[in-house]
């Protein structure tokens, strides 16, 4: 059995990255909802941060879908 060590390094740089990519979106989404919770607390309404809260947790949810569509051969 021969390995390709240079693909199974790419993979497991692109998955890393992946990874550490959706954990920073998530936790931008987590700071939108405070910031949002902030603005509501002195008078504003909050919706700039609650759009973006929004957009990045459904940015979030497409990168686990795909990854699951991915991994699921009965989805191709």
């Amino acid at each position: 059995m021969h390995v390709k060590w240079s693909s199974l390094g790419e993979v497991a740089v692109v998955s890393f990255g992946a990874t550490v990519g959706v954990v920073i979106v998530f936790a931008i989404g987590v700071w939108a909802l405070s910031a949002r919770d902030q603005h509501r607390a002195s008078g504003g309404a909050g919706t700039v941060e609650a759009v973006g809260a929004g957009a990045c947790f459904l940015l979030c949810a497409c990168a686990v879908l795909y990854g699951l569509y991915l991994i699921i051969p009965q989805f191709h």
